[in-house]
């Protein structure tokens, strides 16, 4: 009876399954562009789980950063204003992205722009010409240049890491800026406070419409959507660019130069960022302020991303990445809720991004297996001796 009792508990199967990931034969197109999708559903859910644990209505939560941004036309060209600069920043850091060079200090070439914009802008005064409006937008592309220069500058002579460089260079950027305001170019007529003066009138960004903030920046944005698709896709240059970041060795071989690429990839990256940089300060900012980084340079990372490094999808992901910019500012006014849940949204989107891009080169497989415990060498013995030296190797060839 003992043994008998032995051999059914050995004998009781075990049932396992275990969820792995299998790599797939080739990368899934269909999570490509399903991931983001997924990636922002999660992230609402995530959301709604927030709201309510805040004490919030949840309904009133997603309203105010999917509906509210969009319900007239007011909104929509708010939203147009946030959108401009995420998409222009944007397209410069997927040219850096597809290179494989990791220009993470977006937001210090956005800032130095739009220092260099600033210098310009308050050069000018009653007797100005419309001229100076060129001249600001070309002050604030060759100061983010520079700034992104630096970069490419010690990357290719010391091999310094682009990824710290141009992240500490954000800082450098910042500070600069706090220097400007609150010396040699603080208003002295502003009550002291750390701002320049208000930029002359005819250094404003032309507006398309009356009575709205959005200016020709947007033009400008899609304008470049086109002309970053052109060289990606349709130039030699571009390919080059994507041959490098994909298979360095292969780029080699082709003849491509490595050291060009990281200098076009920065230089451009750095340029569209001193440009929209240029196109904050003279147009919805009018003067310099230590407010001017929003932190455009940071959030277009996760803009280039989630728009998968396309032109075309980046402008989806700007309008998206804008909408929780606004969102986060009218749960602060109508919820009570702080405005740093706006960088709780974009974080939670790239968090899932990046988790759900896993089902790209992955896919989920859910293995089921019916375990039979095999009889004790003992039992084997008392019951079938013959048999059990037969039963041993077969498991150890399993």
């Amino acid at each position: 009876m003992q043994s008998g009792a032995r051999s059914s508990n050995f004998c009781r199967p075990v049932l396992q399954q275990p969820v792995k990931l299998e790599p797939r034969p080739e990368l899934s197109r269909f999570w490509t562009f399903a991931s983001p999708i997924l990636a922002l559903l999660i992230t609402v859910l995530i959301g709604v789980a927030l709201f309510a644990a805040l004490g919030k209505d949840p309904v009133k939560g997603l309203l105010v950063f999917f509906y509210e941004p969009i319900k007239n036309g007011y909104a929509l060209g708010e939203l147009t204003v946030k959108a401009t600069p995420l998409l222009i920043i944007a397209l410069g850091l997927a040219v850096c992205f597809r290179s494989n060079v990791w220009n993470i200090g977006a937001e210090g070439q956005f800032v130095f722009g739009a220092i260099a914009a600033g210098g310009v802008a308050l050069m000018a005064d009653k007797t100005t010409g419309g001229w100076i409006v060129l001249a600001i937008l070309v002050a604030g592309t060759l100061g983010g240049m520079v700034w992104a220069g630096i970069v490419a500058w010690l990357r290719d002579r010391f091999n310094a890491n682009e990824i710290l460089v141009s992240l500490m260079l954000v800082y450098v950027a910042t500070l600069l800026l706090s220097y400007m305001v609150f010396g040699p170019w603080k208003d002295p007529n502003g009550y002291n406070f750390p701002q320049s003066k208000t930029f002359e009138a005819v250094t404003q960004i032309p507006r398309l419409f009356k009575g709205s903030r959005v200016t020709i920046g947007v033009i400008i944005a899609l304008v470049g959507v086109g002309a970053l698709w052109v060289f990606l896709f349709r130039t030699r240059a571009g390919f080059a660019q994507q041959v490098g970041g994909l298979a360095p060795a292969a780029s080699r071989y082709a003849g491509f130069s490595a050291r060009r690429a990281v200098w076009i990839a920065l230089l451009t990256s750095g340029g569209a960022a001193g440009l929209a940089g240029a196109l904050e300060v003279a147009g919805p900012l009018g003067q310099l302020t230590p407010y001017v980084p929003a932190g455009y340079g940071f959030a277009a990372i996760i803009v280039a991303f989630v728009g998968r490094l396309h032109p075309v999808g980046m402008v989806f992901s700007a309008i998206l990445m804008s909408m929780f910019y606004i969102g986060g500012e009218l749960a602060q006014s109508r919820l009570g809720l702080p405005k740093s849940l706006t960088g709780v949204f974009q974080g939670l989107l790239l968090f899932t991004l990046l988790a759900c891009d896993t089902l790209i080169a992955y896919r989920v497989r859910r293995k089921a297996a019916a375990k039979a415990a095999v009889l004790t060498t003992s039992s084997l013995q008392a019951s079938t001796p013959l048999t059990a030296p037969i039963a041993r190797t077969t498991e150890g060839a399993l």
